[in-house]
Order: structure tokens, then sequence, then C-alpha cells
């Protein structure tokens, strides 16, 4: 059975799931045309490239928000770190770093971006101008819509319903009156899709993964200053093991524990397996001590 095990010693975020799968071999360029059936292409650009982190070559990827989206100021400079867009939480910590990486690499993939315009007009896809709050109904139909895989969409779809049940919870709304702020933006919606496709192209049967590292310390987010784990990355991580940790940092983001709870069947050490590919994603942050880094080992467990 192929399987994928997310090696989590630097915790997970979507952006370090994607580039942990580029660097394992999927395609990015496929990705990025499969993306264009959410039909919201003018908003972003794509990059992606080699980084070394603590003696690690990794693969860095990130979304690019363009000036027709209104939210390019709070996004464009963070991500990478894409724990941001659950709540707007983590900006503070990440100003200064994002920016050597998300532009370095952007030149090497031009080739993709500019034919992408002339994509928008033939549908009325429900993301369509909704850049401040797009509402988990709405985040559904758009994938509903986009004619996804099958897997890609169920994947999806369980992502995006795991961070709306948690937020949700936290904040005393049903589902369908969950507006995703942050977790909408356009960058989010990238990386958990993405993921969910290039998870599919390797034709990934199951995935394991290690326990999740949370970091410490404190994050400032929207009403307040709260400890870290965040309130909604806490949430969603309900029944997963946890992994102590005392770097003072968010290591794990909404969306990366959301990936790893949706999709991860066994949580534990890597299983006995014949490895066949090993990918690195990288992270916004350096830290000086190990590799911010995502580690993927795709492998047959007989």
């Amino acid at each position: 059975m192929r399987t994928l095990y997310f090696d989590c010693f630097s915790g997970i975020s979507g952006d370090m799931v994607i580039g942990a799968l580029i660097d394992a071999g999927a395609d990015p360029v496929q990705m990025e045309e499969e993306l264009k059936k959410l039909n919201i292409d003018e908003e972003y650009k794509l990059s992606w490239g080699k980084v070394v982190k603590n003696g690690i070559t990794s693969t860095k990827f990130d979304v690019i928000l363009t000036s027709k989206s209104e939210q390019t100021h709070e996004h464009s400079h963070s991500h990478g770190h894409e724990h941001s867009h659950s709540h707007g939480h983590e900006h503070s910590q990440e100003h200064g770093h994002s920016h050597s990486h998300g532009h370095e690499h952007s030149q090497e993939h031009g080739h993709s971006h500019s034919h992408e315009h002339n994509h928008n007009h033939n549908h009325s896809h429900v993301l369509h101008h909704h850049h401040g709050s797009r509402t988990y109904k709405q985040i559904v139909e758009a994938i509903n819509e986009a004619n996804f895989n099958e897997s890609v969409t169920n994947r999806s779809l369980a992502i995006f319903k795991k961070i709306g049940e948690a937020e949700g919870h936290i904040h005393g709304l049903p589902l369908e009156k969950v507006h995703f702020h942050e977790v909408g933006a356009v960058d989010s919606i990238i990386d958990i899709i993405g993921a969910a496709i290039l998870i599919d192209q390797l034709g990934i049967e199951s995935v394991q993964s290690s326990a999740i590292p949370t970091g410490t310390g404190h994050i400032h987010i929207d009403h307040g200053i709260y400890p870290v784990p965040a309130p909604a990355t806490l949430e969603i991580l309900k029944g997963v093991p946890i992994a102590s940790n005392d770097i003072r940092f968010e290591l794990t983001t909404p969306t990366g524990a959301a990936i790893a709870a949706v999709l991860t069947e066994t949580f534990g050490s890597l299983p006995a397996m014949t490895v066949e590919s090993i990918g690195y994603g990288a992270g916004t942050k350096t830290f000086e001590n190990h590799p911010n880094v995502l580690r993927i080992i795709i492998g047959e467990i007989q």
C-alpha cells in the first residue's frame, strides 16, 4: 500500500505540506492548472523553489496575493506560515521573515501566470468577489463546482469541515454560520486544495504521521494574547497525539493541524516500509538549532 508519512519534528503547516510534496516529486505545474478550476487565479500567483534550512535543502512554497485581493497587505508577507489565516493571529511574529522567501522564486515560474486571466469569465464560481469573508457554505459550493477528482473533493471538504467545526465551537456558532475571514483567505484555500491535489497525484493510499509538536509561548490573535497552541489548533487536534516541544514559536498552524488530523489514519513512529521518495517542505521561520522543515516519507507498506 502506497503510504505517506508526515514526520512533523518541526510542526506542520499547509505551505510546508505542499513544499514537501513538491520536494518528493509531485508536479506543482499540474496542481496550478487544477487550481484554476476554482476561478480565483487572478487573485494570486504561486511560487516554489529550493532553500536551505540549517543545512537541509528543502522546497519553499508561497502563495503571493495580487493587488486584486483585498487581503494582500495582511497575507502576502506572512504566507509560509499560513497559520495566520485562521485567526489573523501570527502576523506579529512573521514580519521580516517571509519577505526574503516570497520573491526569490517567483521569477522561476512566471510561465504559469501570464496566461491565467482568460479563465475568469466563463463561470460564476461562488468564491469570486468574496475577498474579505468567505463562508463555509461558499467554500463548499466552490469545491463542489470545480469538478476536481472525487478524492481531491472529499479530502478538501473534510479538511475545511474540520476547521469550520473548530471555529464554530470556539465562537459558539453552527457550522453554516462560520465565516472564514482568515482560513477562507485565498492562500489557505490554495494550501488545502493544493495539498489534496498533490496527494491524489502521487497515488497515496494511506497516511500516517508522527505526533504533532505545537510549540510553546504566546501569540497575538484578534481577541488578545493567547498561549500556543492557538484555540483553533488545539480544538482541531483533539484525539491527536501532541508532542512536547520547548520551541517558543507556533510550530503547527490550524491548516496544518487539520490536514494531519483529517488525513492521518495512524499516529506513531515511522512504519516499516520500502522508502521510495522523501520530501522536505520549508517553513518561514529559521531556528538556531534545528531545521524548520516538514519531512514526508513515501513508500510501500506490505
